[in-house]
């Protein structure tokens, strides 16, 4: 046993003298000390080419992309069916990002392989006591399917029925999780009771822009369900501009260095600060939401600094890995709100952001590199630069 032992030492010790190589995707396009202030739209261009290219290159043939086994053993732990829901919410990224982005042929037929196995593939289920991941592809399902609904590439009646059907799916998914306090999340506390008792700020406002239209859809029946989302968000604001990662009755910050400070809330005040003035919350004006972009600007080293830390929370303030292109993807949306006049200004801020983390092969991830967080962190990136961009086609 110990002559074992020893040969395994030498073997790693042998390795570690050899040198290694990254692979070609993991070299980024930019160093970091070279990353400008600044970007013009020419550039983001052609990194959003890059970026809808391997989203089409990496499907597979029957439609799906990514996989619904974990990709690491930093992944374990969950339940098994935990690894279909993110791989399935992630596919529902890539297909948003594919209605938004400007139309090619090729992009056009993998849209469709796309949508075809979206509303086919089996509902996620709830992985275990604690594990409610399964909100993940519901409430992203609800604003894809939404969104297909009002595409005329899908306005034929085979495809309206199939998809308003997979929609009613998930949103009766949200009827039932929705908790007692209005929110959406994606965990159970003790005890563990069928409807969900914990819920998350940024969890919940991914749906709350499309629940009128889900309403008139007559996917649900209770008016009142949009309304108890509203009221959760609002009650998540703090007055210095962040947003509680949960609800409190008392706001859950003790000073210092704290996940619901500004600093550690930049991936949630622009969701945030963007639902709530489409949901035409009369305090979330143009100031409000300007503040909100400015802070993730000035303070965004906090999210650089978590991006790829395999740990969640383990950054200053509490980031987690993935809330950067989360948060990007939002900041976007967020500075569309804005006067048309300054949004270029934001736009030209935000692309640097997004292009220096891109991978050779057009991909960029942000957790643990894998298939799911790929996916879903190209097809984010994509959306941000694209909602900066004019279209290219009359």
């Amino acid at each position: 046993m110990g002559a074992g032992w020893l040969a395994l030492a030498a073997l790693a010790v042998a390795q570690d003298a050899k040198p290694t190589q990254a692979p070609a995707q993991e070299k980024e396009l930019r160093a970091a000390p070279d990353v400008p202030a600044t970007m013009d739209a020419a550039q983001a261009r052609a990194s959003l080419e890059r970026s809808l290219r391997f989203v089409v290159e990496s499907q597979h043939a029957d439609g799906s992309w990514a996989g619904s086994a974990p990709d690491s053993v930093m992944e374990l732990g969950f339940s098994p069916e935990t690894y279909y829901t993110w791989q399935l919410a992630a596919i529902e990224l890539a297909l948003m990002s594919l209605m938004q982005c400007e139309e090619t042929p090729a992009r056009r037929a993998s849209l469709e392989r796309g949508m075809e196995w979206f509303c086919t593939t089996r509902l996620p289920a709830r992985g275990s006591d604690w594990d409610v991941d399964y909100m993940w592809p519901a409430l992203y399902g609800v604003v894809c399917a939404n969104t297909a609904l009002r595409d005329p590439r899908f306005a034929d009646a085979a495809w309206q029925k199939k998809i308003d059907a997979r929609g009613r799916e998930f949103m009766e998914m949200l009827v039932r999780n929705q908790t007692h306090d209005g929110g959406w999340g994606y965990y159970d506390d003790p005890p563990f009771t069928q409807r969900p008792k914990w819920a998350t700020s940024f969890a919940t406002a991914v749906v709350i822009d499309v629940l009128a239209d889900a309403h008139r859809r007559g996917w649900y029946e209770d008016a009142a369900l949009r309304t108890r989302a509203v009221e959760y968000i609002r009650g998540c604001a703090l007055p210095g501009g962040a947003y509680e990662y949960d609800l409190n009755p008392l706001p859950r910050i003790t000073g210092g260095e704290h996940i619901n400070s500004v600093k550690g809330s930049l991936g949630r005040i622009q969701i945030c600060n963007w639902v709530l003035r489409r949901a035409q919350t009369p305090w979330v004006t143009d100031d409000k939401i300007r503040d909100g972009v400015a802070a993730f600007f000035e303070h965004h080293r906090f999210l650089d600094v978590a991006r790829m830390r395999p740990v969640p929370h383990e950054a200053y303030y509490a980031n987690a890995g993935y809330f950067y292109f989360f948060g990007h993807y939002y900041c976007a949306l967020a500075i569309n709100e804005l006067p048309a006049a300054e949004r270029e200004a934001w736009h030209a801020k935000l692309r640097p952001h997004v292009v220096k983390c891109q991978y050779d092969d057009g991909s960029t991830s942000d957790f643990l590199h894998s298939r799911y967080d790929i996916l879903a962190s190209t097809a984010y990136a994509a959306m941000a630069l694209d909602l900066g961009l004019p279209r290219s086609k009359p």
